[in-house]
């Protein structure tokens, strides 16, 4: 994915100049090109698929530092986060499960293997290096095998061109708060290089409320501290055939407040615990054109490791450690101008050897078809199989058009898909004899149906965007402890269903306004309540102003509706927990096109709330810096 064509289109579906029309950068960025959908670079609106796409612009634009600030707005996602950075964050898409998303960076599954829940941690990835998220929703096990029930979130980060170009960063403001970041980035002849380091550091951030402490206890503010180094780099053998490498590097440290289980209610350690991480991701690709580019292929070989480190001054140190091979093949054939037929095969190689030593290998093969059968009909259509040695095997399949009208500005889609989730390793295997739990090695995977029904109207020459999209999920085979309380067995159900809508306007040259509303419900079938951690209300306003050439403003408002959580020690299982608002505000100053300075404020009502229960979000929290280009 990383050729010389894939770039181009990528570059072409940035926001638009300064220079250009409110009209015209409202119908460039609708028309944004993307490659998650399909594995073949398309613009926007010839897909089925419900998508969101947040460049690097946006990111730089808001000043958001970490993954979770730059997902939280999206319509159909409810993230939660146990504090300020570093804390565990969870993602929710349309309701499902925290497992139930696909993640990937550069091509590379950063799921890890090594937890309970094979979950990717959000809380744990910096921003500097993003060129470009692409955020797929609904089912979409078709093409990405297991994890997709709700969706697919793709991180492609920066590649080099041109002349080199050495850019840096330093920010600090509340809480002890210190980020700072460096990039190089050009060609030289054959080769394409970029290669970024971030530092973020929080040092006092209040996580724990007051009310659960003991008499007379003092509050252990968290500490947190990441370093993330990456590279990416490309090699033009010949006009037709290259090699990539990406790789990234990921060191944390986080000093929190555990709980204390010797009574019960249990309450917050006055001792603090730590939790501290080493990830590593990379992988090698070689690409290759063929037949006057009607045959595109791509050999991939990646490789993640993910160790993580626990301590809590109650119990011994915990080790998790897991690791992932994985070799792909992928072949695009432009059958005819508007054909194009996918094919693909994987083998990956999944390991944990702490706290247990198991394994599991998938083998899979999957095939798309891509059309357009008219001028305003599009259509994909995708199958895929998973051989996986401790349950079998598993089919999926994906069909997604959309129709457009192009004398009225519409847009009409739809998509069917179906999903799964393998059990993981610690599910089949890890055993707790003291608490006489055992692992279930008969588990079958988790699986979901879902489909979709939208349209998006432009209006005024795109200066006016909206759209709905309705949304439907029936998953099965949920895993859950078993009515023996003993093991885990597939005896779950949910259904999952709501909207989401939005609205974008451009009213003035520079100035653009999006509203998003997303209303879910997420239903637990076996004992029909809500699911936890899923409100039903969700909107937010984004008001990104180009106010001069030198001065651009941001302005952000998040409404989360209340939702059903349990308290922090799970004493009260179930209690309804209530909703929030927090407005951030950004403003980024070019004092010439080699400096530019940055302020930001965040929580600006300074809004005290909790995410989940028994977890204090940061207050108002005022931050400014510099950023340098050479």
């Amino acid at each position: 994915m990383r050729n010389s064509l894939y770039l181009s289109l990528l570059r072409a579906a940035a926001l638009g100049a300064m220079g250009s029309t409110a009209a015209a950068a409202a119908e460039e960025s609708a028309n944004a090109v993307v490659v998650t959908a399909t594995f073949v670079p398309t613009p926007q609106e010839q897909l089925g698929s419900s998508m969101t796409v947040i460049t690097a612009d946006d990111i730089a634009a808001r000043q958001q530092q970490t993954l979770p600030d730059v997902l939280r707005n999206v319509p159909g996602l409810n993230i939660v986060q146990t504090g300020g950075p570093g804390g565990t964050t969870s993602l929710f898409m349309r309701g499902t499960n925290t497992n139930h998303t696909k993640v990937l960076v550069d091509g590379i599954d950063v799921t890890d293997p090594s937890n309970a829940q094979a979950v990717f941690d959000f809380g744990q990835f910096l921003t500097q290096d993003i060129e470009r998220v692409e955020i797929l929703r609904g089912p979409q096990s078709g093409l990405y095998g297991s994890d997709a029930i709700g969706g697919v979130i793709n991180i492609i980060t920066r590649s080099g061109a041109g002349p080199a170009q050495l850019s840096g960063s330093a920010q600090a403001g509340s809480f002890a708060t210190f980020d700072q970041s460096g990039n190089l980035s050009g060609s030289a002849d054959q080769l394409h290089y970029s290669a970024s380091l971030e530092h973020l550091h929080s040092g006092a951030t209040p996580v724990t409320p007051l009310d659960l402490l003991l008499p007379g206890e003092r509050r252990n503010d968290d500490y947190y501290d990441n370093l993330t180094a990456s590279t990416k780099l490309g090699l033009d053998v010949t006009q037709d055939f290259d090699l990539g490498l990406v790789a990234r590097h990921t060191e944390t440290h986080l000093r929190y407040t555990g709980e204390d289980f010797s009574t019960f209610p249990g309450f917050p350690e006055a001792q603090q615990s730590a939790s501290n991480t080493n990830e590593y991701y990379a992988r090698v690709t070689a690409h290759q054109l063929a037949f006057d580019g009607r045959l595109e292929q791509t050999l991939g070989l990646g490789y993640t490791r993910d160790r993580t480190a626990d301590f809590d001054p109650e119990n011994s140190l915990s080790l998790d450690t897991g690791e992932r091979i994985k070799v792909d093949w992928r072949g695009i054939v432009k059958l005819a101008a508007t054909q194009t037929l996918v094919l693909g095969a994987e083998h990956e190689h999944d390991e944990i050897s702490e706290p247990l030593a198991a394994a599991v290998a998938i083998s899979s093969g999957y095939a798309e078809w891509q059309s357009q059968l008219t001028d305003r009909l599009y259509s994909a259509v995708n199958v895929r199989y998973d051989a996986n040695d401790q349950f079998g095997g598993k089919g999926t399949f994906r069909l997604a058009p959309t129709y457009l009208i192009h004398e009225t500005g519409t847009q009409l889609k739809a998509s069917l898909g179906s999903g799964f989730k393998a059990p993981t390793l610690a599910e089949l295997y890890q055993n707790f004899p003291a608490f006489f739990f055992f692992g279930n090695p008969n588990l079958r995977p988790e699986t979901s149906l879902g489909y979709d029904l939208g349209v998006e109207q432009a209006l005024g020459g795109e200066l006016v965007r909206l759209g709905a999209t309705y949304f439907h999920n029936r998953i099965r085979n949920l895993i859950d402890t078993a009515p023996t309380g003993t093991t885990y067995a597939n005896v779950g159900r949910a259904t999952t269903q709501g909207v989401e809508s939005f609205l974008e306007y451009h009213p003035l040259k520079g100035l653009r306004v999006r509203v998003d509303y997303t209303y879910t419900e997420a239903i637990d079938d076996v004992l029909n309540e809500e699911l936890l951690l899923r409100p039903k209300h969700k909107g937010s306003v984004d008001a990104a102003w180009q106010a001069t050439e030198s001065l651009s403003l941001d302005a952000n408002l998040l409404s989360v509706g209340s939702y059903i959580d349990g308290n922090r020690d799970f004493s009260i299982p179930r209690l309804r927990a209530p909703g929030y608002t927090v407005v951030n505000l950004a403003g980024n100053y070019a004092v010439s096109t080699h400096l530019t300075l940055l302020a930001r404020i965040d929580n600006l009502l300074d809004r005290h709330y909790e995410n989940p229960i028994g977890f204090l979000k940061p207050g108002v929290g005022a931050f400014a810096g510099i950023k340098a280009t050479l």
